[in-house]
């Protein structure tokens, strides 16, 4: 297995592209190659031993030294002429081999002249022809080395019973046939070979540059654009060509800008609003604490009475309380992570939360209608969520009213018996920073149900704002989970 940090690894991913097409081509060039190398040299060699035994089936007909003379001069015109030879060996491995064939050019008068050429009529053999010989049963046919040359050597019984020239020993033809024209063939197909493999490595060499440069061509385009995305923080959809992969890549990057493009609109808005909202507890706790300064500097005797100055005190601990409660909900707001995930009920989690509500608010009442609901979450974050549902209904009801926590098929409802939203203000109680004109005359950041939303849709859940049956607000959040518990993952042994 090749590493990251290895010769290939650390490659340009075009180089990679191109020498992986041009290993793949070569190989398969060079096997296809050697395969049809193997396969045409088997072909050939069964021809030369099918060819071969035809002769011997024919020449079986006649052992040497029962034909005539004339006859025998022109088997071995014959044999000459076809490229084969011919033996008769015996069990004591003696052998009555033809005399050569000598091509002799004519003199005057048609006399015998010059020698031309020589041509072996008889055929060579060694120990396993003998064995032939002696056993007069199966046959033999193998390659054999003689003087440098390579014959095609086939043995069979002399069916004919021709003796050893004392009349005791059997004997077995033996035909061959030189290899040496097959080997100079295969050895030129084996040349045309390797010249067809360099060039079919060459051709793949250019094959995969032309690839790798056409295939890099949209990730060389998608490269740039992130470049220049990372480099001016333009967050612009790139153009998408074709439905390709690529354009796939370039599609899913899109949804990533898009989703970059509305979390930074979220921030410009999220620090725009707060800045909005801390303007103006700090403007007040500026002119109370201005006052304070001056009450402190003039005399003992036009100094604000005892009571103004704790009224101002009270002031501003109230907007430090409420500068406090404020940077705190831009703290979770801004936190977009989840804490540790656990199996859980959600049940408990809005007991919990009910038992913190009402030790804030004793004189409500709390009626849970509370079925089992259990779910993967962060139960931290959740209890944040119920406490600020349950502190939104607390701030809208009358004194001695009553909160209705319904919790059913994942489905969690709180209904007050408050004034209610009205109908223009239903789509928008869950923004941040939003309150209704009923609202703004009550304590409170305009964050609450924001963060609600936030950890609901953290949670793969969502959240509804509605008129209660009873006059009231009717909020709701759905969770996605089941009635049932879930199973406990087994740990592998």
């Amino acid at each position: 297995m090749l590493r990251d940090g290895g010769w290939l690894g650390r490659r340009s991913f075009r180089s990679r592209i191109t020498l992986l097409v041009v290993a793949a081509v070569g190989l398969s060039v060079a096997i296809g190659a050697l395969i049809s190398y193997l396969a045409i040299s088997r072909a050939v060699m069964h021809r030369v031993d099918d060819q071969l035994e035809q002769r011997a089936t024919v020449f079986t007909a006649w052992p040497l030294e029962m034909v005539a003379p004339a006859d025998l001069d022109a088997g071995r015109t014959l044999l000459a002429g076809s490229g084969y030879q011919e033996s008769l060996v015996y069990a004591d491995g003696s052998s009555y081999r033809p005399q050569n064939l000598e091509l002799q050019r004519l003199g005057p008068q048609g006399q015998p002249g010059q020698v031309l050429a020589t041509y072996q009529v008889w055929a060579p053999f060694s120990r396993p022809e003998v064995e032939i010989a002696a056993a007069q049963k199966g046959a033999s046919l193998r390659t054999f080395s003689y003087d440098g040359v390579d014959y095609r050597v086939y043995a069979v019984p002399n069916v004919y019973g021709a003796q050893s020239p004392d009349n005791t020993q059997p004997s077995a033809l033996v035909f061959s046939t030189s290899l040496a024209p097959t080997e100079s063939s295969l050895n030129t197909i084996a040349t045309i070979s390797i010249i067809v493999g360099l060039l079919g490595i060459g051709l793949a060499t250019a094959a995969g540059l032309a690839i790798g440069r056409a295939a890099l061509r949209p990730v060389e385009r998608l490269s740039h654009a992130t470049e220049y995305i990372a480099r001016t923080g333009d967050l612009r959809r790139l153009p998408v060509k074709g439905d390709d992969e690529i354009a796939r890549l370039t599609g899913n990057f899109n949804t990533m800008l898009e989703a970059l493009a509305r979390s930074r609109e979220h921030q410009k808005r999220l620090v725009a609003d707060a800045g909005h909202e801390l303007r103006t507890p700090l403007t007040s706790m500026r002119t109370n604490l201005d006052l304070l300064a001056q009450a402190t500097a003039v005399p003992d005797g036009n100094r604000l009475p005892a009571e103004e100055r704790a009224a101002l005190l009270d002031d501003v601990r109230a907007q430090m309380e409420e500068l406090s409660v404020l940077i705190s909900d831009l703290v979770e707001l801004s936190r977009d992570e989840q804490h540790a995930i656990e199996d859980l009920d959600l049940r408990n989690v809005v007991e919990r939360a009910a038992e913190r509500v009402h030790r804030r608010a004793p004189g409500l009442t709390y009626d849970l209608r509370l079925e089992p609901w259990y779910l993967p979450g962060d139960a931290t974050a959740l209890e944040r969520l119920v406490t600020n549902l349950l502190d939104n209904a607390a701030k809208f009801s009358p004194q001695d009213g009553t909160v209705t926590v319904t919790l059913a098929d994942g489905q969690l409802q709180v209904a007050d018996q408050g004034p209610g939203i009205a109908e223009p203000d239903l789509a928008h109680v869950f923004e941040r920073f939003y309150r209704s004109p009923e609202a703004r005359s009550t304590p409170g950041s305009g964050l609450g149900l924001a963060i609600v939303r936030q950890i609901a849709e953290n949670h793969g859940g969502r959240v509804a704002a509605a008129r209660a049956p009873g006059g009231g607000a009717l909020l709701g959040v759905w969770l996605p989970g089941s009635p049932a518990r879930l199973p406990t993952p087994v740990a592998a042994g």
